[in-house]
């Protein structure tokens, strides 16, 4: 009996092992916080009100993955919506990363926005407040709330 898979099954196999392993590894036992609003605003709205919120922040967008818009256009025509919006600041980034090479597993910022029961959710991760590095804590603390601003702008 020969199995056969269909192209859309095989894509979401293959999307979502590309979007697992490029997450960013978490060790053992640490947190990762994040930031989630959401909104009944359209969701067109919702993305063009993030990437406005991220500019004003001083923030340049260095991807955006449109996973629902492919899904459809592949053939399954009632897909949701799925986006994530990465961005970074490079003076920023460069900040972070002389306090603590390690930190580079939180870069790039990302954030995701989809469709859930009638809602558009928009959600981020945070940066941990609390390591051993007092400089690192305080620099995640102003990150952070940038942050929840660059939602909260998106979704009222």
């Amino acid at each position: 009996m020969k199995l056969l898979i269909p192209q859309a099954q095989i894509f979401l196999l293959l999307a979502s092992l590309l979007i697992l392993s490029s997450c960013a590894q978490i060790p053992t036992g640490e947190f990762v916080p994040s930031y989630q609003a959401e909104t009944g605003k359209p969701y067109a709205d919702v993305l063009a009100e993030l990437e406005i919120a991220i500019s004003e922040h001083n923030f340049r967008i260095t991807g955006h993955s449109r996973v629902g818009k492919v899904i459809r256009d592949r053939g399954t025509k009632d897909f949701p919506e799925y986006d994530t919006l990465q961005f970074c600041n490079l003076t920023h980034a460069k900040t972070l990363l002389l306090m603590s090479p390690h930190a580079v597993r939180y870069m790039p910022c990302n954030i995701v926005t989809y469709q859930f029961q009638g809602k558009t959710i928009v959600r981020t991760h945070l940066m941990p407040t609390n390591t051993d590095n007092p400089d690192l804590n305080r620099f995640s603390t102003k990150m952070n709330i940038m942050l929840k601003a660059i939602v909260d702008f998106a979704v009222e």
